[in-house]
């Protein structure tokens, strides 16, 4: 099971997340602050982190700035829990850095379900040089995909968007990091881009192109 830090200055939502996260077998430390939650991290490194945003002091974003700038910290999944729910709020989050995003208010099994899905290893490492996303393998030495056991053509930049989306299952990525990941800062790409190779490498995948989901107006994710 997982390590879990929540920070989250709502006593009671705080003491019902606690209750079930436990109860779910993760362990789990609270803070009602992001400034004691950053003096937290020192001493107990969690495999997740449940993050408001609406705190005293020290914002959540900008807490989520600042552990994304700290090589030590900014692997650790983050799952916005937020009253704000505008779709402007939550692109700007999931560009600096969360891995997913939950609107107040939430039910506990949905939350635990999120937990889950963040957690999870999908892919399966073989010999250190094959990657296993449902029917999909990849060789990422050699720059081959496989589908099914049967080897696909991809583009330079249609391997790296599945290598990309495969590493990280259930991560929304935004159109925005997609390009600046992929294409680089200086690219003179558009969002089309990405959506005309997202379905053209569907496509190429075949039946496990599904394993690819839009996100409306925000992104994709790898997501079986």
């Amino acid at each position: 099971m997982a390590k879990i830090l929540l920070i989250e200055d709502e006593i009671a939502l705080q003491e019902m997340i606690i209750f079930n996260v436990e109860n779910d077998g993760h362990t789990i430390v609270a803070s009602d602050n992001a400034n004691d939650a950053l003096m937290i991290l020192e001493d107990f490194l969690p495999d997740l982190i449940l993050l408001d945003i609406m705190l005293p002091g020290l914002k959540g974003d900008q807490f989520l700035t600042l552990i994304r700038g700290n090589s030590q910290y900014s692997s650790i999944p983050v799952i916005i829990i937020s009253a704000k729910n505008s779709e402007n709020d939550i692109v700007q989050l999931l560009d600096a850095g969360a891995d997913d995003y939950l609107t107040k208010p939430f039910g506990m099994k949905v939350l635990l379900a999120r937990i889950k899905a963040v957690l999870k290893r999908a892919r399966v490492v073989e010999s250190g040089i094959l990657i296993r996303y449902s029917e999909i393998a990849v060789d990422e030495e050699k720059h081959k995909v496989f589908v099914a056991g049967e080897e696909i053509v991809l583009t330079h930049k249609e391997f790296e968007l599945l290598l990309l989306l495969i590493n990280h299952p259930h991560r929304v990525f935004t159109r925005n990091q997609l390009l600046t990941t992929i294409w680089g800062y200086d690219a003179e790409v558009y969002s089309r881009t990405i959506d005309s190779h997202v379905s053209t490498l569907r496509k190429k995948l075949g039946s496990a192109g599904q394993i690819i989901k839009s996100i409306p107006k925000i992104g994709y994710k790898a997501e079986e």
